[in-house]
């Protein structure tokens, strides 16, 4: 996830009156919402496994178990906006921001917060006619009005303006204030003298708005869901006549989404595993089997991501389960720190299709993809690109000085793998139920976390109690900003087919050079460096539901076209010098990104050459479907 330097590091120390103030409804307006947040998480983890466990063991499904949850969805992910907003857990650009002097840096944090305020408050009228719209309907098997659910996005956006009000209060100076409001209200100024021009233009106006305009507010730390949301609005207000309540009703859609529920699942049990050492347990396991052998631990690292990435929904919880277990061996036998952050970026990009990854689910439930579908299609070409990196680190290890070490006894062999079979099941289990039809991505989700906690509890005897409520709420934010970008970039991608966008881009991608393959070299262009401005579930998002009706009448099938995207995508998240993935990597590997700039690109290139070997090939992605 991309995330900055959060804004409250940028308050004064100590603060007085009207900040103190602001600083305190702050503190509180967070304590209620991730109280709220956590304790809905809980909520959502006891209604869906006692639907699993009433559905599977007793034959007899509780009818209302799937509208309550979602019901108690679309509140999680709006109170997890607000979490995100206060921690500055939105995915966002921030390599502008930490190039320039901090004073600029300072007034580009301003300019977004006054960007975020004035989306939150554009939606907040459509976001009340919409309620009004929506109180007269009700909920099948709850009996309420659907009101209830929808107020949710009111309450949210409200108290995300509020925030976003306060921080600004908190953290900027008058003059950075000032200029901020000039530009904004300058900008809207602007917009609305050229109306005509721009209404005129038809296309010309999607530029104006979908490129120039998320462009420079990606490029100076507006958080990406916003960025969307602010685009959107301003074309539809500005080149259209439509009700802006149809942009809360596109959000709605998108975040209500039975599949997505699945997010914050996947995200709990992702941290739960770190916390009870099931990821520590695996690794021992490897290391015993293969250690030994020069670059023994590098299989080790790609071997541990290729088991448990995917499953915490992020990457940095994924890479930072692994790599405080292994490096610190891998710099006692002398590799190079920039070889370990490249590794752990590469192997991260590497593991972007294995299931359960969120990003499989996102594609899936936003292109009406079998889920299944992408589970099994997602394994092959990952196995391609981990032989590609396996290829480039045993180059670079060849001349490994493997002096005093032996091989581990069958004997440690055994017990460590006896140690790390309860954990190993885990994923292989979910993905197994998921392809097999025996479960949904959601329900095998909650499962996996009940059975984690019983492990963590009885078997690993490692489940830190005090450490529950952080993770709840690590669960919530995160939640949060990935549910926001999926409203606004559903809401954004119904504002380009409305436009005419998308037949046009149809028609120009049915005609690109070299046919299929034209089109294929062009997908994985323009997806790495999608994925690295934008991130992937935002890029996929955006562009999936565009694009892949394109590659259908390409005669491309939807399975293979999805994998070969991620796998761009990923490739783009991981390579310097825009890659945020990178840097993630080198900050959780505590390894200047200098060290490992000019190291990482033969595993970039490894990747690569991977990615072009599973676009040929359709076979590694549908051969098993």
């Amino acid at each position: 996830m991309t995330t900055g330097v959060s804004n409250a590091s940028l308050a004064p120390a100590n603060l007085t009156g009207f900040r103190h103030f602001a600083s305190m409804l702050d503190r509180g307006i967070g304590f209620v919402t991730e109280s709220v947040g956590a304790v809905i998480v809980v909520l959502e983890t006891c209604i869906l496994f006692a639907g699993v466990v009433s559905r599977y063991v007793f034959n007899n499904p509780i009818i209302w178990t799937d509208e309550l949850a979602n019901f108690l969805f679309l509140w999680l992910s709006m109170l997890g906006t607000v979490v995100a907003l206060r921690t500055d857990g939105h995915m966002r650009l921030t390599t502008l921001v930490g190039w320039v002097r901090p004073s600029l840096g300072r007034w580009f944090n301003a300019v977004g917060a006054l960007v975020v305020v004035a989306f939150v408050l554009q939606i907040i009228v459509p976001a009340m006619t919409y309620l009004d719209e929506q109180r007269y309907t009700e909920l099948t098997t709850l009996g309420i009005s659907e009101g209830y659910r929808a107020v949710s996005i009111l309450f949210g956006m409200s108290l995300a303006a509020i925030i976003a009000i306060l921080r600004l209060i908190e953290t900027t100076t008058w003059r950075d204030f000032i200029l901020a409001v000039a530009v904004v209200a300058g900008v809207s100024l602007l917009l609305r003298i050229f109306q005509p021009q721009l209404t005129a233009m038809v296309f010309g106006s999607l530029f104006v708005f979908f490129v120039v305009l998320v462009a420079a507010c990606v490029a100076i730390g507006v958080p990406i869901a916003f960025a969307f949301g602010i685009a959107t609005m301003s074309y539809l207000s500005v080149t259209t006549d439509m009700p802006l309540s149809v942009v809360v009703n596109r959000m709605d859609d998108g975040m209500s989404n039975m599949l997505l529920l699945s997010v914050p699942m996947f995200v709990f049990l992702g941290l739960l595993m770190e916390m009870t050492g099931i990821a520590r347990v695996m690794v021992n396991f490897l290391v015993a089997l293969v250690g030994h052998v020069k670059g023994g631990l590098s299989y080790v690292l790609l071997g541990a991501m290729y088991l448990v990435s995917g499953i915490s929904g992020s990457k940095a919880a994924d890479m930072a389960a692994v790599a405080p277990v292994l490096f610190p061996e891998m710099r006692r036998r002398g590799q190079h720190p920039g070889e370990l952050a490249s590794l752990l970026a590469t192997s991260s990009a590497m593991s972007e299709t294995i299931p359960p990854s969120l990003v499989l689910i996102t594609i899936g439930s936003v292109t009406n993809v079998s889920i299944s579908a992408l589970f099994t299609g997602g394994l092959l070409p990952a196995l391609v690109a981990a032989i590609a990196l396996v290829a480039v680190a045993w180059w670079r290890s060849r001349k490994e000085d493997t002096g005093g070490r032996t091989r581990a006894p069958r004997a440690v062999i055994l017990r460590t793998f006896l140690v790390a079979l309860p954990g190993l099941t885990l994923p292989f289990v979910i993905r197994a139920a998921v392809v097999r039809g025996v479960a949904t991505a959601t329900e095998v989700s909650t499962v996996g976390v009940v059975y984690t906690a019983i492990l963590g509890i009885f078997i690993y005897r490692q489940f830190d109690w005090r450490r529950i409520y952080p993770l709840l709420v690590e669960t919530v934010a995160l939640t949060g900003a990935v549910m926001l970008i999926v409203g606004t970039a559903t809401a954004m991608a119904w504002a380009l087919t409305q436009s005419g966008f998308s037949n046009w881009l149809v028609d120009g991608m049915a005609n690109v050079p070299g046919g299929r393959a034209g089109f294929m070299a062009i997908t994985i262009v323009t997806f790495i460096f999608l994925g690295s401005v934008l991130e992937g579930i935002p890029a996929i998002l955006l562009f999936g539901p565009l694009l892949l009706p394109v590659a259908r009448a390409m005669g491309v099938h939807e399975v293979h076209y999805s994998i070969v995207v991620i796998l761009a995508m990923g490739i783009g998240l991981f390579a310097p010098p825009l890659g945020v993935g990178f840097y993630g990597a080198c900050a959780i590997g505590k390894i200047s990104p200098d060290d490992a700039l000019w190291r990482i690109w033969p595993y970039i290139f490894a990747l690569v050459v991977a990615l072009i070997i599973v676009a040929a090939v359709p076979w590694l992605s549908v051969g098993f479907l």
